[in-house]
């Protein structure tokens, strides 16, 4: 039977030790391919930016959900496309103003961020280098916005879900740092748009995933799976917890289900 599978990118497929798409990966997508399913690259990047283009053609999906949500292409087709309220655009970045937390997104090749010093102490910390472009976030305002990222802590995350009661933030799988997420949107609606337009029923989708703003997709799926090095709590919500990233997770899950 043909299947929808869904795999994030970052920590899914794409290890952060190397920067690389694990071998045994690779080969598990083009046995996929072989079977005839449809592969999706569900992720909260947007991947026409300078960072993310490289990996479409690593990866080669037949379909994405990008920004959580926001943008679903099947093909070259946009399917759908969502953009964020320029007044509650307003307000978020005023509050990152006055709470001192990194807010705002790269779209192409430039970084729009509030407070972008918060963002370049972030990368350092983790990458030691911080190789940003950072243009005026003001921009932004005279942009159409798909979603945004938020750099802080998760108590500051958790406040500023209070702030604003039509957002929810998924923190990332490395603890400092969320994707903004409006309420109603999320990788799951995605998926179950591209099923319509495949053919196929969730029922017979899959899904792959590490962080926080993979937990509506790993719920919605028939097989919600979740990497090793994943997120406790999505460890919780899935049907099956596979090994890490760097340990052949997506080859074991895919020969664990019969996949290929």
């Amino acid at each position: 039977m043909r299947k929808i599978i869904s795999f994030d990118l970052d920590k899914t497929l794409l290890d952060h030790s190397n920067m690389k798409v694990p071998e045994s990966a690779l080969k598990a997508l083009e046995k996929l391919r072989e079977k005839g399913h449809v592969i999706v690259l569900g992720t909260g990047r947007d991947m026409d930016s300078y960072y993310s283009r490289p990996f479409l053609d690593v990866v080669r999906p037949d379909a994405r959900i990008e920004q959580n949500g926001a943008k679903v292409v099947a093909g070259n087709e946009l399917l759908y496309e969502h953009r964020i309220d320029k007044g509650l655009l307003r307000r978020m970045m005023d509050y990152a103003k006055v709470h001192e937390v990194g807010f705002g997104f790269t779209i192409g090749d430039d970084d729009y961020y509030v407070n972008p010093h918060i963002v370049e102490q972030a990368e350092i910390r983790r990458w030691g280098a911080c190789g940003r472009q950072f243009r005026d976030p003001e921009k932004l305002m005279e942009m159409d916005v798909r979603t945004v990222a938020f750099i802080g802590t998760d108590e500051q995350a958790r406040e500023m879900e209070k702030a604003f009661p039509e957002v929810t933030l998924r923190m990332f799988s490395i603890n400092y740092g969320a994707d903004v997420i409006e309420k109603g949107f999320s990788k799951a609606e995605g998926l179950k748009r591209l099923c319509e337009y495949y053919g196929i029923g969730m029922e017979n989708s899959v899904a792959f995933g590490d962080s926080l703003n993979d937990l509506e997709i790993i719920e919605a799926a028939a097989i919600g799976i979740a990497m090793g090095n994943g997120r406790e709590e999505l460890k919780a919500a899935a049907d099956y917890v596979t090994t890490d990233i760097g340990d052949d997770g997506i080859w074991n899950a895919c020969v664990h289900f019969g996949l290929f």
